[in-house]
């Protein structure tokens, strides 16, 4: 039970970080390096984009 409960949520984190990343006014090969890093890399690409990279995107990708 705990388990789908942390996949559920993991999906809609996820989810939620893809239309953050989509609306950021960046490349589309940024924003596909960018989405492909944090779906392939599941709960530690979400740590990351949350804790790293979501108030620099813009900056990285110009």
């Amino acid at each position: 039970m705990a388990a789908t409960i942390i996949y559920v949520v993991g999906v809609i984190l996820g989810v939620m970080a893809v239309l953050e990343i989509l609306s950021e006014p960046i490349s589309l090969l940024g924003k596909i390096l960018v989405i492909a890093f944090v779906l392939i890399t599941s709960w530690v690409g979400l740590a990351i984009y949350y804790l790293l990279l979501r108030g620099n995107l813009t900056r990285w990708f110009r």
